[in-house]
């Protein structure tokens, strides 16, 4: 990851609609494009999540049934998922904040520092558009759907690989999804727990207020 010479002045916001979106105390966060590649992703990513708990939990595979079509979501979604990231690479807003959750700077480390500590205060916790957590978040959570998507390709085509490299891949994709499914679980308790960072990337658009609060070094 690279470290910006000025972190805040990194962290300005970009988007596809225009700057001066502020209306009633509130900033634009997210362009349209960015909250549907959210989506979409969210939507696949929830598709392999299930099909996979019905594949692997007895009790589930029973009340579902129909294993074959199962198998056949689970796949095809999993080899979907990186498609709404590829389209909203056309997305010049999208390609900013992909730039912005790239750079690692002083305060992120901060950042990480207070929250190792649960030290909850916000002028501890010095953030641009992302937080530490995001960045961290995001550079995992792509890292883990790349291993999951060529060790699942081994699995699918089984004349393509050795036998040993298809059982590799096997207990590499089922311990990972495993970990992914934690990982997704506390990420939508952090969300649940926020509304209004829900409401930014329902709607677009934060308030000041909590801009300021919890991302002060952000200036969009």
């Amino acid at each position: 990851m690279k470290s910006p010479e000025t972190p805040a002045a990194a962290e300005s916001a970009h988007s596809d609609e225009p700057a001066g979106s502020a209306v009633s105390g509130r900033v634009r966060r997210f362009s349209r494009g960015e909250r549907w590649v959210h989506r979409v992703t969210a939507v696949l990513m929830g598709l392999c999540v299930v099909t996979a708990a019905c594949l692997y939990v007895p009790q589930l595979a029973e009340l579902v049934g129909r294993r074959a079509l199962v198998v056949v979501v689970h796949e095809w979604s999993g080899l979907l998922l990186p498609v709404p990231v590829l389209v909203g690479l056309a997305s010049r807003a999208f390609r900013a904040d992909l730039r912005l959750l790239n750079r690692f700077g002083a305060h992120d480390r901060e950042w990480l520092r207070s929250a190792l500590r649960r030290d909850a205060r916000a002028a501890s916790r010095p953030a641009g558009k992302f937080n530490a957590g995001q960045k961290t978040y995001a550079a995992w959570i792509a890292g883990a759907t790349l291993v999951m998507l060529g060790t699942g390709l081994m699995m699918w085509f089984t004349h393509l690989t050795p036998l040993v490299w298809r059982t590799s891949a096997t207990f590499v994709h089922d311990w990972l999804a495993l970990t992914i499914g934690i990982v997704l679980a506390g990420h939508i308790g952090m969300a649940l727990a926020d509304p209004e960072a829900r409401r930014g990337m329902r709607t677009g658009s934060v308030s000041k207020e909590w801009a300021k609060r919890e991302h002060s070094l952000w200036r969009p």
